[in-house]
């Protein structure tokens, strides 16, 4: 199936897709926030600019959209145009992913992966649940977590 807009308005369009204060990410801040927990946002000091650094708990967050980082649960979808283009992409993203966390847990930090899936869609979590579960494991000594849509 071809595309219905032209390559250069979809270039423009997938161009204004955020990287930084998505919905998932301002769902989990303001949650997190409201519990008591304090964070640095995007710090360009550590790998992989993560989307929340907790210095207290050596602990970090990634809201990570299921599309751009290629999780594999039912919002993503490999695009039909520019299929080459795409795999490129999505693979060097998600290889680049793990080489930042394999970077940030050699200097000692907890790695903690929220995917888009579980804030949004039919299979998502309540996100009070989402918000608990992130708040139970900063607590914890656990190394890392990973909370996705329940499909």
């Amino acid at each position: 199936m071809s595309d219905i807009v032209s390559p250069e308005v979809r270039s423009r369009m997938m161009a204004g897709i955020k990287g930084k204060d998505t919905r998932p990410e301002m769902i989990l801040r303001q949650g997190l926030h409201k519990l008591g927990f304090r964070y640095r946002l995007h710090d360009r000091r550590l790998p992989g600019t993560p989307d929340m650094v907790f210095p207290r708990y050596r602990a970090v967050i990634f809201a990570h959209g299921c599309f751009w980082h290629g999780h594999e649960c039912y919002l993503f979808k490999w695009p039909s145009t520019r299929e080459e283009f795409w795999h490129e992409k999505i693979s060097r993203n998600k290889e680049v992913d793990a080489t930042n966390i394999s970077r940030l847990q050699q200097l000692g930090w907890r790695i903690g992966i929220v995917w888009e899936c579980s804030l949004k869609g039919k299979y998502r979590i309540n996100r009070e649940e989402v918000i608990e579960l992130c708040a139970q494991w900063l607590t914890s000594d656990i190394q890392s977590i990973e909370i996705g849509g329940q499909c």
